[in-house]
């Protein structure tokens, strides 16, 4: 059974995500700002941790950074709307992924899992093979959902879950053009509303994991009012 630790200074999030997690099977524990989850990591770890970006005492941010000093677990922010710029930076320092407020719990759910189904196969745990779960190779492009890897002409791209689920949906059939109400099925929710924006910023961003190891990346092109396509180089 994985331990979700859950931080946040709302009790109603507390209460509400802490009922779904255990009824999904996990172990939860929750905190209510950041330095009484630091005081209780300190002393065990959980398998990830779920953390709010705006607490008392400690925020999120200064949570992650003190816990890579000491681990590599995954860890997943709740950001607001208006919280791109920490969700940019919370990034870079090493979360592994976002859920923006308001959210469905199941949509919370499946990061989880994604995210523990890498850590386990990072971890050498053995993982039956599925058809979602098989390594996708597309020309210079090689995607292994189970470790949640991505390499571009050799080289390791980091992804977040979102950018995964998106990168993966266009690369499974080269060619072939998703469009934006398509990829928000792949990458949300019935439950969780988003507009085309959404899909465009996630998209651009991909992009620009992309060429951070390669200027000349450009396989995912943008067919305009209709949306995108992955072209096999």
């Amino acid at each position: 059974m994985s331990k979700i630790a859950l931080v946040d200074d709302d009790r109603n999030i507390l209460t509400s995500v802490s009922m779904t997690l255990e009824a999904e099977g996990f172990e939860v524990e929750t905190y209510n700002d950041g330095q009484s989850a630091l005081d209780a990591f300190n002393r065990k770890l959980p398998d990830m941790a779920v953390l709010d970006i705006k607490m008392p005492r400690m925020d999120g941010m200064d949570l992650l950074q003190r816990l890579r000093q000491k681990t590599s677990m995954p860890v997943i922010f709740l950001t607001s709307k208006d919280d791109e710029i920490d969700e940019v930076l919370g990034l870079r320092m090493g979360a592994d992924d976002y859920v923006k407020k308001p959210f469905s719990q199941r949509l919370l759910v499946e990061r989880i899992r994604a995210l523990l189904r890498r850590q386990e196969a990072q971890d050498g745990v053995e993982i039956p093979e599925t058809d979602e779960n098989k390594i996708i190779e597309r020309g210079e492009l090689t995607m292994d959902p189970l470790r949640h890897a991505v390499k571009w002409k050799g080289k390791d791209v980091t992804l977040t879950v979102t950018e995964f689920l998106l990168l993966q949906a266009l690369a499974q059939r080269p060619g072939f053009v998703k469009s934006r109400d398509q990829l928000m099925d792949v990458a949300y929710d019935d439950q969780v509303y988003v507009d085309d924006r959404t899909i465009d910023s996630h998209i651009k961003r991909l992009r620009k994991k992309m060429r951070s190891v390669d200027q000349e990346f450009s396989a995912i092109e943008t067919l305009y009012g209709i949306g995108y396509r992955y072209n096999e180089e």
